[in-house]
């Protein structure tokens, strides 16, 4: 047997999961931001995904909805933050809302930057891309990177060196003209 929703539920619930994939990179780097363990952070996303599809009605379209979703992280981190008491490093109120306001106000320049990233990522060589994504995928290092790649330690260290400063060089020009890689 089908459920069938209403065509505006059905609309709704399309728009929440394109905005959910859109966006839940940026969600959980304003989740990182705040919360000194990842895991705790992938937890407290989860959860706060879950407020966003329960509160989802409430939305405006139209409007910022990073900035709601990440109003809505900050309450279920408050909420959740005496779990994190035991954390070697706790901050007080006034610094814990500073910090969320600037993971907030970062959280554009950090999507373009991971937009430009991914483009230069693309034009670099298949063997070198793979190095790099090897490397920094979690679980990984260099000596899986340099084994996958066929390179020696000492040639992966060397050839990722290289490529960091390519990816850098080529972020910093697109962000710096964004108008010549259209």
């Amino acid at each position: 047997m089908t459920l069938l929703l209403p065509h505006d539920e059905t609309d709704s619930r399309k728009r929440l999961m394109m905005l959910m994939t859109r966006h839940q990179r940026q969600i959980f780097a304003y989740i990182y931001t705040l919360v000194p363990d990842r895991h705790d952070a992938e937890d407290l996303l989860q959860e706060t995904s879950l407020v966003i599809c329960e509160k989802f009605d409430d939305f405006t379209p139209g409007t910022d909805f990073v900035a709601w979703a990440c109003q809505i992280a900050w309450w279920r981190i408050r909420y959740s933050r005496q779990k994190f008491a035991r954390a070697k490093v706790v901050f007080d109120d006034e610094v814990f809302a500073a910090v969320a306001q600037t993971a907030g106000e970062m959280a554009v320049e950090l999507d373009e930057r991971h937009e430009a990233l991914a483009g230069c990522l693309k034009k670099l060589p298949a063997r070198d891309r793979e190095l790099v994504l090897t490397r920094y995928e979690p679980g990984s290092g260099v000596a899986e990177a340099a084994r996958l790649s066929g390179r020696s330690m000492d040639a992966a260290y060397k050839a990722l060196n290289r490529l960091r400063k390519l990816l850098h060089d080529c972020v910093t020009n697109q962000l710096a003209h964004p108008e010549a890689h259209l």
